[in-house]
């Protein structure tokens, strides 16, 4: 056995147990033991309908429900009849309540000045939103949005973002908000698929001292939706943030002179319950992103309901002690949705947001954020953990942490050495790790540790969250033993859960709803293998299917594959996961060339740019090799498995090749170190 497993052995069997408030200086735990936790997770399984009602009353409805939930696997409806919407319960509600000279956004820019102060600050109380937000959805509805139309959001994380995302919500026009990083062609793809008749966007947004060309590559995406004689685009709206010089076509409008003529009064839309709220694109196992649907108030209510728990918020008037909370994420990703946006300003805790790189201009950039404005909560992915572990213990030593009381994980699992630096070295040694385990579908957080409750051990998620039946089985439904590995799946809607695959109803049953059924009642099905152990915790042990995590994003091998066999230079590609000490999980691409190509270094820069023009940088891959021919069986199918195995660095085959064509090119790949 390794060094590194042995050292995981010993992490797994050490059980942590919640500190007490005072330790990090919390003011109380919402949840304070592990038998109330126990308590109110048995209620929401044995009673969801009374559990969630009496969460729902928590929050404005136009009209109330006529029933809690109507299931019909897979179909859910929850709180059919209601009539709600997220942008008063986000903001109008908290000034109607009187905390609208609150802060709902702290926002700090990149650039800094010699000093390392950053040159771009700025507070949003919940008023200051509100009138932002108004404003925003009556220029919206000069230029023909109305209920129900998708708006396309790709913009950087400036505060114009989340006042877009809020805006949309106002009027009932769902969003699709797509991430900075993502090329033209995806953008259009995305576009296209939605049919959006607006793209509000940024002149540019700033990234490690270089300005991203956001307004540019919306630009590149019109044209190619025009190319190919699917350009849905009516309007772009474009912030300048970076003013940087751009142009100006007969489709482009100005934010900031489309605001000075608008309007502050638009009355939020009363919407039912299950109108939908926002479309996000995510990768899949084949070549084209599925747009996940998310309707409002289930979606509301749960994310609003996982925030305040998993990272204990409380308000100042209830005893909060000016809590600060800052989720890392981009609101490109399902993350930022709904824990920087829609979990986090219904619980009137402030949310941070910051534009830029965790290491520009220096690489202890996050913990110098930290203690200018005093952090509570912190919320990042393994992948930047793993970053900070490598720069150096000297940059988070360099400033004061003594303000954090909650440590959070997300976007795929945590290796227990990255789980316990973040503890010693980020925690003191003291604060608790929630490790959130959910996925764009969910919605919110599905397994997670509670921070007063759930005794925790490094690199697993713990314990269902209230309302999750989750279980550990095969294929028909039948539970796993102790340490036994299965299939994730849930047996029980959830209120935040997918209502669908965006034009798609098909791909949503074959996706989600065809792998696991017990006495023909279908289960979701998570796509990740999975382990309980004897306290009846959940340990992801990876995905199920040809979808790959790279630092916490999910991304289809089909569509990196088919963007290398776009290229000229390739006949055939195929793409797996491989090890990859800061990512967790890197891209391995195994590329035939094309006749009167070297498969050399030159073509290798050639291939990883072109992918990034088609995708996006994120998809970029880490390891390009060369060969002659691909493994595959004798009906012709690639064996991925095999090639995952090589990636990972095995020389010699132990798997079944009973079914492979021709070993010879297996042993070519195991032994050549050709990159």
């Amino acid at each position: 056995m390794s060094k590194n497993s042995i050292e995981s052995t010993l992490h797994e069997n050490r059980i942590f147990n919640p500190p007490a408030p005072s330790e990090v200086g919390a003011s109380e735990w919402l949840i304070s033991s592990l038998d109330q936790y126990q308590e109110m997770y048995d209620r929401s399984i044995a009673d969801p309908e009374s559990f969630w009602s009496g969460v729902a009353e928590d929050f404005h409805w136009f009209k109330k429900w006529d029933s809690v939930l109507e299931w019909n696997a897979p179909e859910a409806k929850w709180f059919n009849g209601g009539k709600t919407n997220v942008c008063y319960n986000c903001v109008d509600r908290q000034v109607d309540n009187g905390y609208g000279d609150e802060p709902a956004i702290i926002w700090e820019g990149e650039p800094v000045d010699d000093s390392g102060a950053p040159l771009d600050q700025r507070t949003l109380t919940y008023k200051d939103l509100q009138t932002e937000v108004t404003k925003l959805a009556n220029v919206l509805k000069s230029k023909g949005i109305k209920k129900g139309d998708i708006v396309t959001i790709y913009m950087g994380m400036v505060p114009e973002l989340a006042i877009a995302m809020l805006a949309c919500a106002r009027i009932g026009a769902p969003h699709s908000v797509i991430f900075g990083g993502f090329s033209a062609q995806a953008i259009a793809d995305r576009v296209g698929d939605a049919n959006s008749k607006m793209i509000i966007t940024c002149d540019g947004s700033w990234r490690r001292g270089k300005v991203v060309p956001l307004k540019n590559n919306v630009d590149e995406a019109i044209q190619l939706m025009k190319d190919n004689g699917n350009q849905p685009v009516e309007h772009v709206l474009c912030f300048g943030r970076c003013h940087n010089d751009i142009k100006w076509g007969e489709l482009d409008r100005c934010w900031n002179e489309e605001m000075e003529k608008a309007s502050d009064e638009c009355p939020c839309e009363e919407l039912d319950s299950e109108d939908m709220l926002f479309l996000l694109y995510t990768s899949g196992s084949t070549g084209k992103p599925k747009g996940i649907v998310h309707t409002n108030a289930g979606y509301m209510i749960y994310t609003a309901l996982t925030a305040k728990y998993t990272f204990n918020l409380i308000p100042n008037d209830q005893g909060g002690q000016n809590q600060v909370y800052w989720c890392t994420a981009d609101c490109g990703w399902i993350t930022g949705h709904s824990y920087i946006v829609y979990g986090i300003l219904p619980n009137r805790v402030p949310s941070l947001m910051f534009e830029g790189g965790p290491d520009y201009p220096t690489a202890a950039r996050f913990w110098q954020i930290v203690e200018r404005h005093k952090v509570t909560q912190f919320y990042t992915a393994p992948t930047a953990i793993r970053a900070f572990m490598k720069w150096g213990d000297e940059h988070p030593e360099s400033c004061d942490l003594n303000s954090l009381q909650v440590l959070g994980t997300v976007g795929e699992p945590i290796n227990p050495e990255a789980w316990m630096w973040y503890r010693n070295k980020i925690g003191r040694g003291i604060c608790p790790i929630v490790d959130t385990y959910w996925q764009t579908e969910t919605g919110g957080q599905i397994i997670t540790p509670l921070p007063g409750a759930t005794p925790t051990k490094p690199g697993s998620c713990t314990l269902p969250f209230f309302g999750i039946d989750a279980i550990v089985c095969d294929e028909a439904g039948n539970e796993a033993g102790v340490n036994q590995g299965g299939l994730m799946a849930i047996r029980k809607p959830w209120p935040s859960m997918l209502r669908g695959v965006y034009g798609d109803r098909q791909r949503f049953i074959e996706t989600y709803w065809s792998t696991v059924a017990k006495d023909g009642e279908p289960y979701y099905a998570a796509g990740d293998n999975t382990r309980r152990d004897e306290m009846g915790n959940f340990w992801i042990m990876g995905r199920t299917d040809d979808v790959i995590n790279v630092s916490g994003h999910r991304l289809g091998t089909m569509e990196v594959e088919s963007a290398l066999v776009a290229h000229e230079s390739v006949v055939e590609a195929a793409v797996v996961g491989m090890p990859h000490e800061i990512k967790g999980t890197g891209i391995a691409a195994f590329v035939t060339p094309a006749p009167g190509f070297d498969g050399g270094d030159e073509l290798i820069q050639t291939l990883r740019a072109h992918v990034a023009e088609e995708i996006g940088a994120i998809a970029k891959p880490d390891m390009i090799r060369f060969t002659a021919a691909l493994p595959k069986t004798r009906s012709g199918k690639i064996m991925r498995r095999l090639l995952r195995s090589i990636a990972a660095g095995d020389t010699e085959i132990t798997q079944d090749i009973t079914t492979l064509e021709d070993l010879s090119v297996v042993a070519k790949l195991a032994s050549s170190d050709e990159e």
